[in-house]
């Protein structure tokens, strides 16, 4: 069992920091463009949603990256683009139709997906650290104990 455990900071969280994957909750309707529901209304805009928990300096940077892109496009959104702005998303490109038809659940399913790999990766760091403090530990209880058996005695000599 890994008895290694850093404390949690923000920039650095255990990996039971955050048992849960990051997930959205809800649209912030307010945020949504003024002619909805018009016959000016835009085909695609920005639609904010917002996390459930404070999302973690790497889940950021790999919402932002270009494996997010590269899945998105893959998905069949390749105009989205997302955004971390504090605890929401901001997903641009798209509309309210698009995300009931499948982007809410494709972005369901990799924020999980992200948060699943930060965890793994980060279990993984502290299993090689946790070998790493034993295998120190080992050489050097045994060179103490090398160093143990070393006695100083003096031969007999005569004066």
């Amino acid at each position: 069992m890994n008895t290694f455990a850093p404390a949690a900071t923000d920039s650095h969280p255990t990996t039971s920091a955050y048992p849960n994957p990051l997930g959205l909750t809800s649209v912030l309707s307010g945020s949504l463009p003024p002619s909805l529901g018009t016959l000016t209304a835009p085909d695609l805009y920005q639609v904010d949603a917002v996390f459930d928990r404070r999302p973690q300096s790497e889940e950021v940077a790999a919402l932002h990256s270009l494996e997010t892109l590269n899945a998105l496009s893959a998905a069949g959104y390749p105009s989205v683009t997302l955004h971390v702005s504090d605890r929401r998303l901001e997903i641009k490109n798209t509309n309210l139709d698009q995300l009931k038809r499948g982007l809410a659940t494709f972005l369901a399913d990799h924020l999980a997906a992200i948060t699943e790999e930060i965890q793994k990766a980060r279990a993984s760091a502290q299993s090689r650290l946790a070998s790493a403090a034993e295998a120190e530990g080992s050489r050097a209880a045994a060179i103490a104990t090398k160093a143990e058996q070393i006695t100083f005695i003096r031969t007999s000599t005569t004066p």
